[in-house]
């Protein structure tokens, strides 16, 4: 036992903040021989006694130090292994669950608030995943950082705070042991129960207000298909239907005109209307006294914007996307955040020209006011998006204002009717430009005007947008999330079948001079002849009557024609496509267009895609392209799918029978499994 103190004492020293201590003793005696030192040099008496009493303090404190710092520092020693196991018991004790876990989840210990939790002994080292099925190893933080996960453990909700902590830190700071690795570490858990903060949150979502604008789309021309004495029944019965829907899911509903209803709702009415998928969408549809058109509604709602106005606000720009991307479909806008829902049907074709009126009278003001015109369509310029541009562009010329086309890369498609507007004295020089010309020639004095397209990263160039306080846009696609802000005219219409079309109907009214020149309306024409696939698809009274007015200007069918045809290349990449294109679902055909050796293989995509759509069963074909490092999709349909819905879920867009979607970063593998997803998903859903 003696051995073993002594031992003990030899092994222990003064160290750290008490070893700097000692330093200030040792000082101190310094100074006291500088003073004995000086003393005998001014009095050798005074100095030899001054000198015997340092000399009794230096033996003093000898003979202490060598026989009290041992046990001094054994009851330091002491006192840190009582206050250490206090630190325990205090964290055994604690009122909240604490746990340590081993990086590979075994857990190694447990207070006894968290083995009460999981009703386990405190020596419990099973894997953390085994005692709360909802925490698993791969969510322990990887650094020395502090994560969180949400646990459901019994009737009780945890938010659980791990953090790494790493042994090597700790052992070096107690100089007890030492580590041959850096990698070694245990994961504190600490548990805090967050059911009733849950709940509270729980509660107040579900009381948050979502304000709404429900609009009757048709309701004048299906009040005109029936007859006088029951249409004030019509009425009634689309008005009942609306109100009963918004109130069987306790909401609030007022009629504000005849057309146009305000609903006020809480987050779980909502909610219940979103989970229906906005069934009353579907259900207006039947009612049926004569009416020879089925009535459809659009909606808007706004939620989780601040308050009511701002709700109000989101649910008004809530309803224009809706009415922009056609109507018969529900918006909601949530934040920053926008669901779609319905839109399964075609828009109804308006016989009525007034809005073309308006605004070709509107862009003549716009043209007249500014020094030089800028038009533009979308990237990777097809003959529909050209033929706008050129509408424009004579409208332009005959206001007597400078004009210019944007043109990137002038693809095969559109090289021929180029090269011919080029041949004409008054596209020769000057009128097409690039980029770069482009950006130099803009200003806030001029007007950029946008055909085919009205979302900003998918124009030729969307540095133009910025450079000018003037832009008008001509559209036919359905309006998506996002939109060019701050146009001085904007234009869509997804009734009409091609941006040709739309612009044919502007020229018309935009001054009484106009005439186009017959390469002008050739190439106009073409652009319509695209779009509806030879007047086929989305083909109406005024596709009709647009075609007539170019044919009136010169358009002939026999050029048209001529400028459309292919290659030998091209026509066995369109036949390939075709061939080896499978069945998914039973009426879906998917195949992948070849690209080696092809100028414009998205173009071959979509002949190919319409193409498909002659087969028997096929509801909608899709095919993909392999082109510029980016997966091109067309997607064709005639009437019982909505391929814009379906491409939109791919980041795309267009039209309810022809749309499309590029996707970048996958192969055509890739491609096609996610576009299969969507289509499963999509089907599970009812939304196709």
């Amino acid at each position: 036992m003696k051995e073993d103190k002594a031992e003990k004492k030899a092994q222990l020293r003064y160290s750290g903040k008490l070893l700097r201590h000692w330093y200030w003793c040792v000082l101190l005696l310094l100074l006291l021989l500088i003073l004995t030192a000086a003393t005998l040099y001014v009095d050798t008496l005074a100095g030899c006694i001054v000198g015997g009493f340092s000399l009794i303090l230096y033996l003093t404190l000898f003979v202490l130090d060598r026989y009290y710092r041992s046990k001094v520092l054994l009851e330091l020693l002491d006192f840190s292994q009582r206050f250490g196991g206090v630190e325990k018991e205090i964290l055994n004790d604690m009122m909240i669950p604490y746990g340590i876990a081993l990086p590979d989840g075994r857990l190694a210990w447990m207070n006894e608030m968290l083995s009460g939790m999981c009703k386990r002994n405190q020596d419990c080292h099973r894997n953390i995943s085994f005692v709360f099925p909802g925490l698993t190893a791969a969510s322990f933080p990887k650094e020395e950082e502090q994560t969180e996960e949400e646990l459901s453990y019994g009737e009780r909700k945890y938010r659980v705070v791990m953090k790494r902590i790493q042994l090597k830190d700790v052992l070096e700071e107690i100089d007890i042991a030492e580590l041959n690795t850096d990698n070694c570490s245990v994961i504190g858990l600490h548990f805090i129960d967050v059911t009733e903060l849950s709940s509270l949150k729980q509660e107040n979502f579900e009381q948050k207000p979502a304000v709404g604008l429900l609009y009757v789309d048709n309701y004048d021309e299906a009040m005109d298909s029936v007859e006088d004495i029951r249409r004030s029944m019509l009425g009634a019965m689309v008005d009942r239907r609306i109100t009963k829907y918004v109130i069987s899911t306790g909401g609030l509903i007022k009629n504000l005109e005849k057309d146009k209803y305000l609903l006020v709702m809480n987050r779980v009415s909502l909610n219940a209307l979103m989970e229906d998928r906005f069934s009353i969408l579907e259900d207006v549809k039947t009612v049926n006294l004569g009416n020879s058109l089925n009535v459809t509604v659009s909606i808007g709602i706004g939620t989780d914007n601040g308050n009511y106005a701002g709700n109000y606000e989101a649910a008004h720009v809530a309803i224009e996307m809706a009415l922009a991307r056609g109507g018969d479909q529900a918006v909601v806008k949530d934040q920053d955040k926008i669901s779609f829902f319905g839109g399964k049907t075609q828009r109804s074709e308006s016989n009525t020209r007034v809005r073309a009126r308006v605004k070709a009278q509107a862009m003549r003001e716009l043209i007249g006011a500014r020094e030089r015109v800028i038009v533009m369509g979308h990237k990777n310029t097809d003959i529909d998006s050209l033929g706008a541009c050129v509408g424009v562009c004579s409208a332009a010329m005959r206001s007597g204002k400078p004009v210019h086309i944007v043109l990137g890369d002038i693809t095969a498609s559109i090289r021929p009717w180029v090269n011919m507007l080029r041949d004409n004295l008054e596209y020769a020089e000057g009128v097409f430009v690039s980029h770069e010309q482009a950006i130099q020639l803009v200003n806030q004095d001029s007007v950029v005007v946008v055909v085919d397209t009205n979302r900003p990263n998918m124009v030729e160039c969307e540095e133009l947008l910025y450079l000018t306080k003037t832009t008008v846009v001509f559209d036919h696609h359905r309006q998506g999330t996002e939109k060019i802000e701050n146009a001085a005219l904007s234009y869509i219409d997804p009734a009409v079948s091609s941006a040709c079309e739309m612009i044919t109907e502007i020229l018309q009214y935009y001054d009484e001079g106009v005439r186009l020149k017959p390469y002008e309306a050739d190439c106009i024409y073409a652009g319509i002849i695209i779009d509806t696939n030879n007047f086929v698809a989305k083909t109406g009274i005024r596709t009709f009557e647009a075609a007539a007015y170019l044919r009136k200007n010169g358009a002939d069918v026999t050029r048209v024609r001529k400028a459309f045809r292919n290659d030998m290349a091209t026509y066995k990449a369109r036949a390939e496509a075709v061939r080896h294109a499978e069945s998914y679902m039973d009426c879906y055909a998917i195949t992948v267009c070849p690209s080696q050796g092809i100028e414009s293989p998205t173009v071959v995509g979509a002949q190919a895609a319409n193409e498909l759509l002659n087969i028997i069963g096929v509801k909608a074909s899709f095919v993909l392209t392999d082109y510029n490092d980016r997966i091109y999709i067309s997607a064709r349909a005639i009437d019982e799918v909505n391929v814009q819905l379906i491409m939109e879920r791919l980041g795309g867009g267009g039209h309810m029978n022809i749309a499309g979607a590029q996707l970048a970063g996958v192969d055509v593998d890739q491609a096609r499994v996610m576009l299969k997803e969507v289509l499963t998903q999509m089907t599970k859903e009812g939304a196709i």
